[in-house]
């Protein structure tokens, strides 16, 4: 959906609200008391023909009567007549409407149509914004814009909230009035017909008066949008979401419904959103006082390092609530560094027992704990500390929070407190606030305020994470599983015997057992003393899933007579229970044993809403029992698969015990790698799972495999994240001979990208920022390095200099829109890499990919004294127009028409 407009729904200059009225209590007439009672600044214009004025504003009978055309229209009228009110609005050139009603895709217009397609229909003939139906309004504090039919009136603030429920809006804002929380945007998408979470995002990542997003969602009904914007906005700033709807039974959950294979129910609808939420680097909460607790710790801490917390309290029993807290989340206290406990005893006393929570006298005075706190710090035992206190009458509260601040102020470090108490301690925590420290009334809130920073650094570091296209730690021999399918499909085949899975899973490099086929009981126990025994046996039949379940399975067969014995009696109970069965023979695999193997599983599947996703957990037959799978969203590199791993159930299955040696994590992991690069080389594959997979300190095996097949047509970006795109990378040379690679920009470009900027002259580093920036922000340096393909590309030129190291040359961007319509391009070289028609070779680079994109045109602000850049556009054939700012240039060039061919072309030979 376009992205335009949306100024004209969050900052508008003037409002209609058609259907006004002076009937109380009606939503006409409250949305009208309440634009009239804030501090808007632009006219607001009541449509309704039955009266002079509403609210004492004049009023107009019709759209057409009105005497300017507004910004934006809110519509408060029954849902038959909104289509032909947004015919009117747009042939007046109206960019956003309002649809307060509700039931518009339950009421059925003239034509026989839910009403909600004629006005989808009519807001894309004008290229109308609409946000609704059944919105509760937006409000924006910072304009004094309340267009709600919410009477709470919020103060301005830094916070963003976006819900799809009007009802949990009314909630918020009546929770941001009690707690003095300011807002700067209240979004309620309602219906979502048009504008929903995507478009929003988009705005208001972008937007600088908004340091935090709070989301409220109950489902996700575009996919591209939502992972792109999200994602974005991570990379800018904090976003905190309530995902609603965690019952399986929960009638929220009907947008993706995955199965995998024919065993329903491994995975819910709420693992996937879990799952698709962290790799948009979202913080997922459960409630709302845990939202804005949540958002307000993580914008007050410093990011964390690690996951180290050391708590400090006088009296044990705070500190025993928070490892108590921490150990139901699954969190172990670290222990303290014996040169820490030694240093704190000389503080503490000689006999303390050197235990994290550390435990301080209750009579300590204050100095006391800035003593603690240093030596913390000067040892980095922690990455963040907590420090607790419970009022008592040995002890002034008051001072000691004095001496912690001032503690804080001189050392820094990622402090957090806790001043346990109500009334009593609200002064307190009232100077931690406004010293930035984050502070908590009860050492449980502390303790999910510590989780919460943690699982923010780690979706930040999920958010960063760019696996590749093509595997860096492997070969797979693509040809040959490619030529497994196609021959499957050309037979009509969607579902792969056990042996053509196990030939894909083989050229991938995964490991498996090899399955021999029989086609009679007597040739299985032929092959059986071939190949050595014992052996086991499994049923051959495509018509059959679940084989365990009509004693299709036989185990640790001992001799030749038993492998028969055991085929012929897997046809008489398959004859019995399934006689319309297909039987296409039998497997036999040698008895794999390895003592100290754990059973796990991986699998694929694929949902409807956010497409492949892979599966891992415990294995065999215990699966429909614990379940406990994890999903992730391909592709995964290594670092994503270990995450994967270490958030199931079955990672604690992995670790040493005694007489059994820990599995071998790595192999594991990079068996994740391969199935996400079969999913990503081999589109065709719906389906796929490996139960068990056998894991010991060895390796990894796959015991038995199965694959399904869709025979539809591969979908472009199937995919709900782009892998990197390697397919992209060229070589070429510089005018001097010098080779180099043209490639997309990756996260671990970062160094290099700091090398790169600091090589660039005063004037070069002004050309291409607009302003000089002696130190360029890591946030900043992070938003250039780490982008999201599927709306931006960077392509970076690189070479090996002197050392043998990779450094970069130049860099040429473009960041389309949403609508994939128009892309903002720049362009800076070294700026001792002149006139070796580098610049020449990125540009081309660029526009090439931008076609193949379809994207319709480049546009780009130059500096007009910045001659060398205007020269090499106006070579490329881009046109110059006034930007309407002074010294500033905008270049434009249509890049589709067939003629911006022979421009490239002729660019690539100077």
């Amino acid at each position: 959906m376009s992205f335009r407009h949306l100024q004209s729904l969050f900052n508008p200059r003037s409002i209609a609200v058609i259907g006004a009225t002076v009937r109380h209590r009606r939503m006409g007439n409250v949305l009208m008391r309440n634009l009239l009672a804030g501090t808007f600044a632009g006219p607001i214009m009541p449509v309704n023909p039955k009266y002079e004025s509403v609210a004492g504003v004049l009023t107009y009978p019709n759209v057409a009567a009105l005497p300017q055309t507004p910004d934006l229209a809110i519509i408060c009228t029954p849902p038959k007549v909104i289509p032909e009110l947004i015919e009117q609005l747009g042939r007046r050139g109206t960019r956003a409407v309002i649809v307060m009603a509700n039931q518009l895709a339950t009421t059925i217009g003239a034509d026989g149509r839910p009403i909600s397609v004629a006005i989808l229909e009519a807001t894309r003939r004008h290229g109308i914004r609409l946000l609704g139906g059944s919105t509760l309004g937006i409000l924006v504090p910072g304009l004094g814009l309340n267009a709600t039919f919410s009477q709470i009136q919020v103060q301005p603030g830094k916070l963003a909230f976006v819900s799809q429920r009007d009802a949990v809006g009314t909630m918020v804002l009546d929770w941001a009035l009690r707690k003095k929380v300011g807002l700067s945007y209240f979004v309620s998408l309602g219906d979502g017909l048009d504008i929903g979470f995507g478009e929003v995002l988009d705005f208001l990542g972008s937007d600088s008066d908004t340091r935090a997003i709070l989301l409220y969602i109950e489902s996700i009904h575009e996919r591209r949008s939502f992972m792109a914007a999200a994602r974005a906005a991570a990379r800018n700033k904090p976003v905190v979401a309530i995902k609603a709807g965690r019952s399986p039974n929960n009638r929220l959950l009907g947008v993706s419904d995955p199965l995998f294979l024919d065993v329903p129910n491994l995975v819910s609808s709420d693992d996937v959103h879990d799952a698709v939420l962290r790799r948009a680097g979202i913080l997922r909460v459960d409630h709302l006082d845990e939202m804005f607790g949540a958002v307000e710790t993580v914008l007050r801490s410093r990011p964390l390092r690690g996951n180290r917390l050391v708590a400090v309290s006088n009296g044990g029993g705070a500190g025993v609530m928070v490892e108590d807290s921490l150990y139901l989340s699954g969190y172990m206290m670290p222990p303290l560094k014996e040169q820490t406990v030694t240093r704190l005893r000389r503080i503490l006393s000689p006999d303390w027992d050197g235990q994290n929570p550390v435990e301080i006298k209750v009579d300590s005075a204050p100095s006391r704990y800035e003593e603690v706190l240093k030596v913390l710090q000067e040892e980095q035992d922690g990455d963040a500390v907590l420090l607790m206190h419970t009022p008592n009458a040995l002890s002034k509260s008051m001072d000691v929070a004095h001496s912690v601040i001032k503690t804080v102020r001189e050392i820094g470090g990622n402090v957090m407190t806790c001043w346990v108490g109500d009334e009593s301690v609200a002064e307190e925590r009232r100077l931690f606030v406004d010293a930035g420290i984050a502070t908590f009334d009860t050492p449980e809130h502390a303790a999910s305020a510590f989780l919460h920073m943690f699982n923010h650094r780690i979706a930040s570091e999920v958010l960063t994470q760019v696996p590749p296209s093509e595997p860096v730690e492997f070969r797979p021999d693509v040809a040959r599983a490619r030529g497994v399918i196609r021959a499957a499909l050309d037979a009509g085949c969607t579902s792969l015997s056990e042996a053509d899975s196990k030939a894909i899973l083989e050229a991938y490099g995964i490991p498996v057992v090899q399955t021999h086929l029989a086609a009679t009981p007597e040739e299985a126990g032929r092959i059986a003393e071939r190949i050595g025994l014992p052996v086991a046996l499994t049923v051959m039949s495509r018509d059959i899933r679940r084989k365990w379940d009509v004693g299709g399975i036989a185990l640790n067969l001992e001799t030749a007579e038993a492998v028969e014995a055991a085929a012929h009696g897997m046809l008489a109970r398959v004859g019995s229970t399934h006689p319309d069965a297909t039987i296409g023979g039998f497997t036999v695999q040698r008895m794999v044993l390895r003592g100290h193997a754990r059973q796990l599983l991986i699998g694929v599947t694929t949902d409807a809403l956010f497409g492949p996703l892979i599966l891992f957990g415990e294995g065999g037959r215990a699966l429909e029992i614990y379940r406990g799978l994890g999903v992730g969203l391909p592709p995964l590199n290594l670092p994503l698969a270990h995450d994967l791993i270490d958030r199931t159930k079955a990672a604690a299955l992995l670790d040493a015990r005694p007489h059994l040696p820990a599995a071998d994590r790595d192999a594991i992991a990079l068996t994740l790698t391969k199935v996400s690069q079969i999913v990503v080389d081999l589109p065709e594959i719906a389906e796929l799972d490996i139960n068990p997979l056998f894991a010991d300190e060895k390796g990894v095996q796959a015991i038995d495999a199965h694959i399904r097949l869709s025979a539809e047509p591969r979908q472009e970006y199937r995919l709900a994240i782009q892998p990197y795109p390697k397919a992209l990378e060229e070589k070429a040379a510089l005018r001097d001979g010098r080779e180099i690679l043209l490639r997309p920009i990756r996260p671990e470009d970062e160094p290099a990208h700091y090398d790169f900027l600091s090589r660039l002259t005063r004037q070069d580093f002004t050309y291409r920022f607009f302003h000089y920036i002696p130190k360029f922000p890591r946030r900043e340096m992070a938003r250039l390095t780490q982008i999201d393909y599927d709306r931006e590309m960077a392509f970076i030129a690189s070479a090996i200099d002197a050392d043998g190291k990779p450094e970069t040359l130049g860099v040429a961007r473009a960041v389309a829109d949403p609508d994939n319509d128009t892309a903002e391009f720049a362009l800076v070289i070294r700026s001792d890499i002149k006139r070796q028609r580098l610049a020449t070779l990125l540009m081309n680079k660029l526009m090439d990919y931008a076609r193949q994109r379809g994207i319709r045109r480049f546009v780009g602000d130059v500096m007009s004294e910045n001659e060398p850049m205007l020269k090499l556009l106006q070579f490329l054939e881009f046109r110059f127009v006034p930007s309407g700012e002074s010294g500033i240039v905008r270049a434009e060039l249509d890049l589709q028409p067939a003629a911006s061919a022979a421009p490239t072309t002729q660019a690539a030979a100077k």
